[in-house]
């Protein structure tokens, strides 16, 4: 609990014993009681009378303090000293509980969110210094202690280590960084020092960016949380006037039809409707409400941008993913080795190295990196690369020759075709056909049950769009279970592809790009809502969509989805919930059916309630997918 808060609920009990201790003292003089009963009602609802005023002088005249001001001061005028005091009391018990609710719901996301580093330390005179970060140049070399967050982003110049990337990615599973490695602010050092250079400033880094987005992701509202602001704008009012004229209009149609006027009995009335009519549950429930929903989604690694974005995604119909780097992992790796007879697996997959070893094309790497042994460049000679065909070399006094289908054609060498898809190396020795090497981009592990996961999530359909040759993409949709797959695709023509998706869904359906962030900007702008691959971070994917994924997981889109619709099952909750007993409330309030009491729990009980109802968008059990 903060100074303040604790200052407060002093406020609330020295109050509260001070009106039981005068509710039992028989004072017959009224100035007296009087004189007795503003000791508490000031002590407990001076900063709200303070509040009103400043209100009116500035021209915010309709709020909750305004509200409050004028049925306490309105019940005391009366007489209803106990009642005009216990409503200001409960009114500021309210306001504690949700400061705590609302202040405790901040510290679970400031946790869930503990990236922010306190220091980095610099070697100044042999020694370690520990400086403020923003302090830190680009180029500059820190180093990292085991147990230490990472300050600023870099590439590790000496050591390695373990990093724990769970408060960027929600998952626990430790990424191994050695030297040459770029590492991202915000990571925890599991082991080994580690001496980084910076490559960014502190505001540039990582952890800043991340920061920045969860915090002011509240500047971006949702329809619901404007309907409430609107709501409120003409709702106030319109309560303001209603009271009044249920404070005037009956008393005097009785004096008209010469009645007795009862103004007391109908000012009483007016007054409770006032208390009853207060918005706080809706106008403190529903941003409450996004604000945990989006500190629980970047708990798991998800950011939202905004809660306009957040309610957005709950009415996702459609989901258009790009293939390399989203479905697949973007790199290309040897899946297969077919070698002909007389020759080995391990002989084909070495001479294919070799002749490959000047080359620094991707299938020239993957060969490389699949081979995994020392290559000797002594032993190759003549090497000759033949555009759009492949190469040629002498390795070992042995002629070998490796390439497409094109280069085995032009050297009248027969080849076999292989059964699966994926990019084609096929090898020759000494004239001889020695077999083939399938190169593929590899699918990630997640990919096809994350499309099972969004299409259970209530998706309509998921298309794929990719550049890639037609019969590779159509493989890959196949496996994952995609709906459409278009091919061949120019970035333009993404967008087209796109904009036509847009214009065949209907009104309320919205229509998500799952794309790297980089080389599909013009789409990710161009959809209803953009997810972003955040490769750990990238600071285009993070500029560039409505929703980034920071650990590149695509069954994170469903998660999110669940997550979203959780957050906006319970926004509704708490609207209806409100209006309803409000509205209720209101309505016997002015027949006289309830008094002040019955309206201080119309006004903070339905509060408390909602706060509390609130507080579960911060919670979020994977795998629970919530209907509209």
């Amino acid at each position: 609990m903060t100074k303040k808060q604790k200052k407060v609920l002093i406020r609330i009990i020295a109050s509260a014993v001070l009106v039981l201790v005068f509710s039992l003292i028989p004072v017959e003089n009224s100035y007296i009681r009087l004189a007795l009963f503003m000791i508490p009602y000031l002590i407990i609802g001076y900063d709200i009378l303070k509040k009103a005023v400043l209100g009116i002088v500035h021209g915010e005249v309709f709020d909750e303090n305004f509200l409050m001001a004028v049925a306490t001061v309105g019940a005391i005028a009366l007489g209803e000293y106990v009642e005009g005091t216990a409503v200001m009391l409960f009114y500021q018990i309210g306001e504690l509980f949700q400061s705590y609710a609302v202040g405790k719901s901040r510290r679970n996301i400031t946790e869930l969110m503990d990236i922010r580093p306190d220091y980095a330390n610099v070697e100044q005179d042999g020694e370690l210094v520990q400086v403020d970060p923003d302090e830190v140049a680009v180029g500059t070399i820190i180093t990292v202690q085991p147990g230490e967050k990472v300050p600023i982003d870099g590439v590790i110049v000496d050591g390695s280590s373990s990093l724990n990337t769970s408060a960027l990615t929600g998952e626990s599973l430790p990424r191994e960084a050695h030297e040459g490695d770029e590492v991202i602010s915000g990571c925890v050092n599991m082991s080994g020092v580690l001496r980084i250079r910076t490559t960014k400033e502190f505001g540039e880094s990582t952890v800043s960016k991340i920061l920045d987005l969860v915090e002011n992701s509240s500047m971006k509202k949702s329809r619901s949380e404007n309907f409430i602001t609107r709501f409120a704008r003409y709702y106030t009012p319109a309560v303001c006037i209603g009271a009044l004229a249920l404070a005037v209009l009956p008393p005097v149609t009785n004096l008209l039809m010469g009645n007795s006027a009862n103004w007391s009995q109908w000012v009483i009335r007016a007054l409770t409707t006032l208390v009853i009519s207060c918005p706080c549950a809706l106008v403190i429930s529903i941003p409450l409400s996004f604000f945990g929903g989006i500190g629980g989604a970047s708990a798991k690694g998800i950011l939202v941008k905004g809660s306009n974005y957040l309610e957005a995604l709950s009415e996702t119909a459609y989901v258009v993913c790009d293939k390399t780097g989203t479905l697949t992992k973007g790199v290309f790796e040897v899946t297969q080795v077919e070698a002909a007879e007389g020759f080995s697996k391990e002989e084909l997959l070495k001479m294919a190295a070799y002749v490959e070893h000047y080359s620094n094309h991707p299938i020239s790497k993957s060969l490389k990196e699949a081979y995994g042994g020392a290559i000797d460049s002594a032993v190759i000679g003549d090497v000759e690369e033949i555009s759009g065909h492949g190469v040629t070399a002498i390795v070992d006094g042995r002629k070998v020759a490796a390439g497409n289908v094109k280069l085995m054609k032009q050297l009248g060498i027969s080849y076999q075709a292989p059964q699966q898809v994926g990019t084609e190396v096929h090898v020759a020795i000494d004239d001889k056909y020695a077999g083939y090497i399938l190169i593929s981009d590899v699918i990630k592990p997640g990919a096809k049950s994350a499309i099972a996961n969004m299409k259970a999530a209530g998706v309509k359909q998921v298309v794929m769009l990719t550049g890639d040759a037609k019969n590779v993409a159509d493989a890959v949709a196949s496996e994952l279970g995609v709906d459409v797959v278009k091919s061949e695709l120019l970035p333009a023509d993404k967008v087209s592809e796109v904009e036509a998706l847009l214009e065949a869904k209907g009104k309320k359906e919205k229509l998500a790009f799952v794309g790297d962030g980089i080389n599909d900007a013009p789409v990710l702008s161009r959809a209803d809502l953009g997810i972003a691959m955040g490769a750990l971070g990238s600071d285009a994917a993070i500029e560039a969509a409505d929703i980034v994924l920071m650990d590149d997981d695509p069954r994170k889109i469903a998660t999110a989805i669940g997550i979203s619709r959780k957050t906006l099952r319970i926004v509704h909750q708490n609207i209806i919930f409100a209006l309803a007993i409000k509205f209720g409330c209101l309505a016997l309030g002015a027949v006289g059916a309830l008094n002040m009491w019955w309206a201080i729990f119309a006004d903070v009980g339905v509060m408390i309630i909602a706060v509390l109802n609130a507080t579960r968008a911060l919670r979020y059990k994977e795998g629970v997918l919530y209907d509209n």
